[in-house]
């Protein structure tokens, strides 16, 4: 929960909303994820960035569950999810499907994934577009590299220092930032994001994904890749998606493919538009449904 007294009602509600935890095993490790709404209908699979987490959704996730499950999983390296020795897109898509069923959803999900989230989805889109509803992506760089992805590497090559301990979660959270960073964000949502980003340590705290290892390693090439699943993208107004990189990902899409703009929004809107992303994917899953 937060701890910013100035959180709006609706975000104090979301937090309180009832959330199940579970995990469940793909290709050699414990994936961790939460769910909101009933299991056993239709849903949603929400998939989070480089170095973030499932709880990046926990303000998002019970809005979307009114007469569908959602489910939010940590990708392996990140959150409560096992470490691996080598992390990619084809392993990290299939434990999407493993957590979609384990999680209690019925039929063909649809994925909604952030940044480097986006790129696993699409390449799901690629991999398994038989088993999916649909794919929506917000402001991932398909055919280039996540500017988290960036930092990740950054600190794989530092790998040989240990990582950061914090006397305590206060001491971390002051030090958060976001990858890339953004002018404005929700102070009680990044406060929230970060505090669940933590895990207790011998003597405070430290950071949950794996620095070590995480980050795409030998990743495949996006130019053969198309979707066989119906495909929206959301472009952040202020995001990172240059009018040429943009250009490329329409022709990829193909010619149905829903685009839509989110307006005064920074790279990552569930921090500083929440409610737009929330509009957003109501809006889509409605159309979708008919």
């Amino acid at each position: 929960m937060s701890t910013n007294g100035s959180a709006p009602q609706w975000f104090v509600d979301a937090l309180a909303a009832p959330v199940e935890t579970g995990k469940v095993e793909a290709a050699g490790a414990t994936i961790a994820y939460r769910a909101w709404g009933e299991a056993g209908q239709p849903g949603i699979v929400l998939v989070h960035g480089g170095m973030a987490h499932s709880g990046w959704w926990d303000h998002i996730g019970p809005q979307l569950a009114r007469g569908r499950r959602v489910v939010a999983l940590d990708l392996s390296g990140h959150g409560d999810s096992d470490h691996r020795d080598h992390y990619d897109l084809e392993t990290w898509s299939a434990e999407i499907l493993v957590a979609a069923e384990g999680g209690g959803i019925v039929g063909p999900p649809v994925l909604v994934g952030h940044s480097m989230g986006g790129i696993v989805s699409f390449a799901a889109s690629h991999l398994y577009g038989d088993r999916l509803a649909g794919v929506a992506i917000i402001d991932s760089p398909i055919r280039d590299v996540s500017p988290e992805e960036l930092e990740m590497q950054a600190k794989a090559l530092n790998s040989s220092r240990p990582p950061r301990i914090y006397p305590s979660a206060d001491d971390a959270v002051a030090r958060f930032r976001l990858v890339p960073p953004q002018d404005h964000a929700e102070s009680y949502v990044l406060d929230h994001i970060a505090r669940g980003s933590l895990k207790d340590v011998e003597g405070g705290v430290a950071w949950k994904f794996d620095r070590r290892r995480v980050g795409r390693q030998a990743a495949r090439s996006f130019e053969g890749m198309r979707p066989k699943c119906r495909v929206a993208y959301f472009r952040c107004e202020y995001g990172i998606i240059s009018d040429a990189l943009y250009e490329r990902m329409i022709e990829q899409f193909g010619p149905d493919a829903l685009l839509v703009d989110l307006p005064a929004s920074g790279h990552h809107p569930m921090i500083d538009q929440p409610l737009a992303v929330v509009a957003a994917v109501r809006t889509l899953l409605g159309a979708w449904g008919r």
